[in-house]
């Protein structure tokens, strides 16, 4: 009667691997990643693209220098300089917090900001580095013409989404789901813009900064409904190229 095949001692520091066990491992390791490759191509098939976003280094070290605006939050209004329009431009600060101490001293008066710019679409934020890049202007800067007035574009009601401004404009590329709604909330708490995305275009925009109906920041009560699609009633308003959402209203849209 023939003996079973005998393995012998296998020790580990001899670095002697039976023939099987190295085939055996080999095999998994070779399954293990083709199984991991294949899933993150299914996921990434399967992942809606939420566009270009992406970082700006415009300034490269300069400042802007405009008006400081801190409702709904703070904006900086740079008056038109030759053939460049005047820009209504989003602030915030570092991670996921806005810039509303450092805004608030300079309300109303001229201020100069530095940063990165992150950018979708229409979408345009500045993120603010260190202190030194938002404070007040240099005195020696002449006066800024008279900021203009708002432009009331009417009531509106859209159907869209509810994000933080600051990662929908490509600080992260924005998920879906309760980290996507989690990740939102951090932001907004935190006090960078929220901004709406819509699914249908105001005067070329899809993107609006969300503001209450008095033209304060956002009503808390929305934080339950970011990253939803949900509807919402309210008065638009153009300053300069940003426009503002002030909201009336507001449902998850059920798609009835």
């Amino acid at each position: 009667m023939l003996k079973p095949l005998e393995r012998g001692f296998f020790v580990g520091y001899f670095k002697k691997v039976p023939a099987d066990v190295r085939v055996l491992m080999i095999g998994f390791i070779v399954f293990f990643i083709a199984a991991m490759a294949t899933t993150s191509a299914l996921l990434s098939l399967n992942t809606e693209s939420p566009g270009a976003g992406s970082y700006a280094d415009e300034l490269s070290g300069e400042h802007l220098v405009g008006t400081m605006e801190v409702k709904p939050y703070p904006i900086l209004r740079v008056p038109a300089d030759g053939t460049k329009p005047a820009r209504a431009v989003m602030l915030a600060g570092s991670g996921k917090f806005g810039v509303d101490d450092r805004a608030l001293p300079l309300a109303g008066k001229t201020a100069q900001a530095g940063g990165i710019f992150v950018k979708r679409g229409d979408l345009v934020m500045l993120l603010i580095g260190g202190e030194d890049d938002l404070k007040a202007a240099k005195l020696q800067i002449p006066a800024l013409p008279v900021t203009p007035v708002s432009e009331n574009l009417g009531s509106w009601r859209l159907t869209g989404e509810i994000c933080d401004g600051k990662c929908s404009a490509g600080a992260m590329k924005p998920g879906t789901g309760l980290a996507h709604k989690a990740c939102a909330n951090l932001c907004i708490s935190g006090g960078v813009p929220p901004v709406f995305v819509s699914t249908a275009p105001v005067d070329g925009h899809i993107f609006f900064l969300l503001a209450s109906k008095d033209g304060g920041p956002m009503p808390a009560a929305l934080l339950d409904m970011t990253g939803l699609p949900v509807v919402l009633e309210g008065n638009i308003e153009r300053r300069d190229d940003l426009l503002i959402f002030k909201i009336d209203s507001f449902r998850e849209e059920t798609g009835a």
